[in-house]
C-alpha cells in the first residue's frame, strides 16, 4: 500500500478519460430538489463513470459535503477512509460518508474502472451507516459488481435528463444501488452470474436506451472484444445487434397492444426518428411496422 501511495498522483487529469462520462447536478437544483418529496430523503448530486482512469485520483482531508459511493469493476486502486486503508480490486465498492477525510487514488500499472455517484439527503446517512456496518467497514466485496454498475448508470440517464422526474428516477437507482451493498454485505457467498449474463441483465433492465459496448464491457469487466465474442458465440449475435432486439420486441408489443401512432412507438422504443425506426423495423421483420399492426389484427 505504501508504494501505491507514493506512485499514484492525488488529483485527477483535468483533460478527463476516453469514454468517460460524469453528470453534475447545479447546486440550486439539488436545493430544490431537497424540499421535494423523495428525492428531499436521497438527492443523486453527481455521478459518472470514468474508464482505465490512469493517475485519477482525490485528496480530501475534510471530507466532502456529500457521502460517495465509489465501485471498481476492473483494475487497481486504493482508498483511505478515516484512519482506514484498503486496495480496492474489481468488485469492492467503497462508501465514504460525509464530512469524512479519505483519499483514493488509480494504481498506475493496473488503473481502475470506476463508477461512482455523490448523494445527500435524510435518509443518506441511514443508508451510509448500514452499508459500512454490513460490510464491517468501507468496502463491500461485491461478487457481481455489474448490477451496481447497471444501477449507476441509470442513475446518470436520470441526472442527464436534467428534469424533476428524471432526479427522481436518479434517486430510485441510487437506493436500489446501496440496498443492493447493504444486502451483499450480509449474505452467505454463492454463485455469481457470469459476464455476459449480468451485461444481459443490464440490457434488459435499461432498455429501450441504448448502451454503448465500451461502456457494457467495462461494467461487467470484459474488454470490448471479449464481450463481442461471448455475445456472438452464446447468443449468436453482437451486443449491438441484441440491443436492437430488444427495441424491435417491445416495438412488436406497443403495435400489439396500443393504437400508439408510429411516431410514438417509436419513441417509446428510443427513437427519436420515426422514419430511421421504420427502416429499421422493415429490415428486422421484412414489413413496416403499420403493416405489421394490420397484420396481426
Amino acid at each position: 500500500m505504501d508504494e501505491l501511495l507514493a506512485e499514484i498522483p492525488r488529483d485527477a487529469l483535468r483533460d478527463g478519460f476516453t469514454g468517460q462520462r460524469m453528470l453534475v447536478v447545479p447546486r440550486p437544483a439539488v436545493r430544490r430538489a431537497l424540499q421535494q418529496p423523495m428525492t428531499d430523503q436521497l438527492m443523486v448530486t453527481d455521478a459518472g463513470f470514468f474508464p482505465h482512469a490512469a493517475r485519477h485520483g482525490r485528496s480530501r482531508p475534510d471530507g466532502g459535503a456529500e457521502n460517495i459511493v465509489l465501485l471498481c469493476t476492473d483494475g487497481l486502486g486504493w482508498a483511505r477512509v478515516d484512519d482506514a486503508q484498503v486496495t480496492v480490486r474489481a468488485g469492492d465498492a467503497v462508501v465514504v460518508p460525509a464530512r469524512t477525510s479519505h483519499e483514493y487514488a488509480a494504481a498506475e500499472d493496473d488503473p481502475w474502472t470506476l463508477w461512482w455517484f455523490h448523494f445527500v439527503g435524510g435518509y443518506s446517512r441511514s443508508a451510509v451507516e448500514a452499508a459500512r456496518s454490513a460490510a464491517g467497514g468501507p468496502v463491500t466485496h461485491l461478487r457481481d459488481a455489474a448490477p451496481v454498475a447497471s444501477l449507476i448508470s441509470q442513475a446518470m440517464d436520470g441526472l442527464d435528463t436534467g428534469t424533476a422526474g428524471g432526479h427522481v428516477r436518479a434517486t430510485g437507482a441510487a437506493w436500489h444501488a446501496l440496498t443492493h451493498l447493504i444486502a451483499t454485505g450480509r449474505r452467505p457467498a454463492g454463485r455469481s452470474m457470469t459476464p455476459l449474463e449480468r451485461a444481459v441483465e443490464h440490457l434488459r433492465a435499461t432498455a429501450p436506451r441504448r448502451t454503448p459496448v465500451h461502456v457494457l464491457a467495462a461494467m461487467v469487466g470484459l474488454s470490448t472484444s471479449q464481450l463481442g465474442a461471448r455475445f456472438r458465440d452464446e447468443l449468436g449475435v453482437s451486443p449491438l445487434q441484441y440491443q436492437l432486439q430488444i427495441r424491435m420486441a417491445h416495438a412488436r408489443v406497443l403495435l400489439d397492444t396500443t393504437d400508439l401512432a408510429i411516431a410514438a412507438v417509436a419513441r417509446g422504443c428510443g427513437y427519436d426518428d420515426a422514419l430511421y425506426f421504420t427502416r429499421q423495423f422493415t429490415r428486422t421483420h421484412g414489413t413496416p411496422p403499420s403493416a405489421y399492426r394490420e397484420r396481426t389484427r
